[in-house]
């Protein structure tokens, strides 16, 4: 098989036209088979040319994916597969990868965590789901985790996330409020007896929403009740919103 011709295409490709048909071969492969001091190649080297041009084309396809953050080696491999890629293909990919240090199970614990943390409001438990889900040993997740929880006040941040959870729920009696946020943070990820300790410490104060709420029902219900029908349906509306009647003082 007769080489033609080298033109330089993009970034570090080049359109190397072989027997009249052109190929993109990327530079590293040029060098590699010394293809710029050859005029002629058998087919057999130039099956493994391509084979091996294809895999560096999946190579730098993942290096251009894990350009914006860091992937563990599951993320990759379930994009390469999405891509087609064939297991071999897979195989070299990863290697190459690990070679090179692309994936160190350590850095890339620790900027996923970091990157929680710092970046949502996730807790430890769903932190660790997610890195279970990833393909990571969990005794190194806890390793890591707990390495960056030493500095990290769980305890405020936790009632950093309720007192918001309180002002965003501004219409709700605090027996709502407190299931609510108890679902919500063990959703989230925090471990139930935390969530507690820092609702404890919290003074809910809700007689004025608890007020304005059984003005709005009484006004809204009297257009169609009056006397004994009337309280229940003002007494049932502020139970759905989470008020006890007999906790409030009235004059």
């Amino acid at each position: 098989m007769k080489i033609e011709k080298f033109i330089k295409d993009k970034g570090n490709k080049y359109k190397v036209i072989i027997d009249d048909i052109e190929y993109i071969l990327f530079d590293d492969i040029i060098l590699k088979y010394s293809l710029l001091n050859k005029k002629i190649i058998d087919k057999s080297l130039f099956n493994e040319i391509i084979k091996e041009n294809e895999y560096l084309k999946n190579y730098y396809l993942v290096l251009k994916y894990i350009s914006n953050r860091l992937r563990c080696k599951k993320e990759i491999i379930e994009y390469l597969k999405k891509k087609d890629v064939d297991d071999n293909n897979i195989s070299f990919i990863i290697e190459k990868l690990n070679d090179e240090g692309y994936l160190n199970e350590y850095v890339y614990l620790k900027s996923f965590i970091n990157d929680s943390i710092n970046l949502s409001d996730d807790g430890p438990l769903k932190i660790k789901k997610k890195l279970i889900k990833l393909g990571f040993n969990e005794d190194s997740i806890e390793e890591v985790l707990d390495s960056i929880l030493l500095n990290v006040d769980l305890n405020k941040r936790v009632t950093n996330i309720i007192s918001k959870k309180i002002r965003l729920n501004n219409n709700k009696g605090i027996y709502y409020l407190k299931r609510k946020i108890l679902l919500d943070l063990t959703n989230m990820g925090y471990n139930k007896e935390t969530i507690l300790d820092c609702l404890e410490s919290i003074n809910i104060d809700d007689s004025d929403i608890y007020k304005k709420e059984k003005e709005k029902a009484i006004i809204k219900f009297s257009k169609k009740y009056s006397g004994y029908e009337l309280d229940m349906k003002v007494n049932n509306y502020l139970y759905r919103k989470g008020f006890r009647i007999g906790d409030y003082y009235e004059e």
